[in-house]
């Protein structure tokens, strides 16, 4: 499969079946730096001029204008909606999806008032650790949201989506041999750090992850070709592509990662 749903921690061999928690293998890799950006890590935000927006409904599929107006404030505001083209598709749809969440609307394709009028006067993502690092990521399983803080700042908020919390059996060739994969496809809460990391597409005996970087056994954030509204992953902490492939640029070793909260579907 070209895309993941992922599980828990750790691997345990029973009568032919592999119980697991995690999305793949581990290993050991190097890391990378950081740097600052629009909004303070206490979810304050930077002095921004009074926005007008346009206040025109957007579906799906629009184009225009007013689509760069929303790509252009998105990115000032932490999000990252890709190139600012004026086109409404799947990338842009992502960062809507974010904004959404964190201004309390329900996620839906269609930017209308209520989308609009937050983009005049936005919230702040809620922090979840007082006190955290400087540099660091929160995961809000209750929003689907991760939100990276670099320098003290907020550098980059994404929707994701986490473990579907559903069991799973799932038989793959892995080292060679046909196993058969189990496990709960939960995405634990806690406190934890990056570890290591692969560039590109990498393998794991789940299924394909795409710039994955673990910070939990064998659970990673990484680029998926499908990121849902809903926790759909077996484990592992799902991002838009473009994301994953700015995160590893943001993001070394030993970075604190701390999940929290509880999806109500």
């Amino acid at each position: 499969m070209g895309f993941l749903r992922l599980p828990g921690l750790t691997a345990l061999l029973t009568a032919g079946v592999v119980a697991l928690a995690g999305c793949g293998t581990q290993a050991s890799s190097p890391a990378a730096a950081s740097a600052p950006s629009p909004v303070s890590a206490g979810g304050q935000a930077g002095s921004v001029a009074p926005v007008i927006a346009p206040d025109k409904k957007l579906k799906l599929g629009a184009k225009g204008e007013a689509v760069s107006w929303l790509q252009r404030r998105l990115r000032e505001l932490g999000y990252r909606p890709g190139k600012v083209d004026g086109r409404y598709g799947g990338t842009t749809l992502a960062a809507v999806w974010a904004f959404q969440k964190v201004n309390g609307i329900k996620p839906t394709s269609t930017v209308g008032r209520a989308t609009w009028s937050a983009l005049e006067a936005p919230e702040s993502p809620k922090v979840l650790v007082k006190n955290g690092k400087p540099t660091r990521a929160e995961v809000s399983l209750s929003k689907q949201i991760m939100v990276l803080y670099v320098r003290g700042e907020v550098k980059l908020i994404t929707h994701v989506s986490s473990g579907s919390n559903v069991p799973y059996c799932e038989t793959a060739t892995w080292q060679g041999k046909t196993q058969r994969f189990c496990g709960s496809a939960s995405t634990p809460t806690g406190d934890y750090r990056t570890t290591w990391r692969r560039d590109g597409w990498h393998r794991s005996y789940l299924g394909q992850l795409y710039n994955p970087i673990f910070f939990n056994g064998g659970i990673a954030f990484h680029g998926a070709l499908s990121v849902p509204l809903h926790p759909a992953s077996h484990g592992c902490v799902r991002m838009p592509m473009n994301v994953a492939e700015e995160v590893p640029g943001l993001v070394g070793t030993g970075v604190p990662v701390h999940v929290r909260g509880k999806f109500r579907r």
